[in-house]
């Protein structure tokens, strides 16, 4: 199972804290998961390929949106300050 997900932001910095948000430092994956993040330009690109369970790929998914909330969130309160 196979994943892109492409996310749109205005500014080239909201776009590097979601992508810095989303790669966190010695992450650990259960084995055949994979996951990649990387920032072109505005955008956040996301790929998960899941070679596992049915589950394992919408838990995944589940906790990249839940992720991609917090930095938002955290993004959007640091811009009202």
């Amino acid at each position: 199972m196979n994943a892109e997900i492409a996310l749109s932001y205005k500014t080239i910095q909201e776009a590097e804290a979601v992508a810095k948000a989303l790669t966190p430092d010695n992450a650990k994956v259960p084995r055949g998961l994979i996951i990649r993040t990387n920032r072109q330009g505005t955008r956040v690109l996301t790929t998960i390929e899941c070679r596992t369970k049915l589950l394992t790929f919408f838990a995944t998914i589940d906790d990249l949106v839940s992720a991609v909330s917090v930095a938002e969130r955290s993004i959007s309160a640091v811009r009202k300050h």
